[in-house]
């Protein structure tokens, strides 16, 4: 059965996109830790990070890193945190927040947010990459 980041990426579920290539997307998480947390996905179904092949590895390290600097004109913070987890969906992705404390990071008993907030954050991380 096809991961639930693969039936976003299929339209099969809402969300929203911040950036789409041959190799991966990035979209807003619907649990955000801070407005501007998005996700780096590939397209390919691998389960565990350290499985992926050093192309698509250091493709996703790039469009992380990209990205981050994109949140950070967006939405000004201290720092960009990057965390792989791997947890909660059998699907690799990196997860970019913006951060100004160690208490910003945080993985359990987070809201959801609502839909035009997530619109609103991907429209401000996408106006500013370049």
């Amino acid at each position: 059965m096809a991961s639930v980041f693969s039936r976003i990426m299929q339209g099969e579920i809402p969300g929203h996109f911040v950036h789409e290539d041959d190799q991966c997307v990035v979209i807003m998480t619907i649990q955000p830790m801070k407005p501007g947390h998005v996700l780096v996905i590939p397209r390919e179904e691998i389960d565990h990070w350290d499985d992926l092949p050093d192309p698509l590895y250091a493709h996703l390290m790039r469009v992380s890193r990209w990205v981050a600097k994109a949140i950070k004109r967006a939405f000004p913070c201290k720092r960009v945190g990057l965390l792989v987890v791997g947890l909660e969906v059998p699907h690799v992705h990196i997860h970019l927040t913006p951060l100004d404390a160690m208490e910003d990071i945080r993985v359990l008993g987070l809201e959801m947010a609502p839909a035009e907030e997530l619109a609103a954050a991907a429209e401000k991380i996408r106006a500013v990459l370049n």
